[in-house]
């Protein structure tokens, strides 16, 4: 089973269209700091519990993630604490980092972590045939019609464009 360094905002992606299990039909385990999962994953009440019932896994820092979390401070201001803890475990475990937030993405790149975000996640999930055809341009519609979409719109787009293409 691979492991995959995870962060809030995927999450957060996930639940407001009401499909918070769908990543958990991937062969992967995520883990979180637990510290973040108790403190960061506050809205909607009850979300880390859900996370942890599907199989996130709260995990303990080692000293090397807390050394390099405090480390890259000064190299990286653009990034919460969380969001450091969350880049240390992937660098230091040499697994995926799933984040969407863009200054995370683009520090992880800078230090050599392979990024995951909410859309690759789903790609992946129709690619390993996790969810169908249907289910892939439902998830990807509900994104772009969100009201608070946080995704980028020209991504859902093309996906969904490109889908009814394969359709025709």
């Amino acid at each position: 089973m691979e492991y995959i360094s995870s962060d809030t905002n995927v999450w957060i992606d996930f639940n407001t269209i009401s499909r918070i299990e769908l990543p958990f039909r991937l062969p992967y385990t995520y883990i979180m700091f637990r510290e973040t999962l108790r403190d960061e994953v506050l809205n909607p009440p009850h979300l880390s519990d859900t996370l942890e019932q599907l199989g996130l896994v709260g995990v303990h820092l080692t000293t090397e993630e807390f050394v390099y979390a405090d480390m890259i401070y000064d190299k990286y201001v653009k990034l919460s604490t969380p969001d450091r803890i969350a880049l240390a475990i992937a660098y230091n475990r040499k697994i995926t980092l799933l984040t969407g937030d863009k200054a995370l993405r683009n520090a992880a790149e800078k230090e050599g972590v392979k990024v995951l975000g909410t859309i690759g996640l789903l790609d992946l999930m129709l690619d390993q045939d996790c969810i169908d055809d249907a289910e892939y341009q439902s998830c990807l519609r509900e994104f772009l019609n969100h009201p608070e979409r946080r995704l980028p719109q020209k991504e859902l787009q093309k996906r969904i464009d490109k889908e009814v293409e394969k359709q025709e």
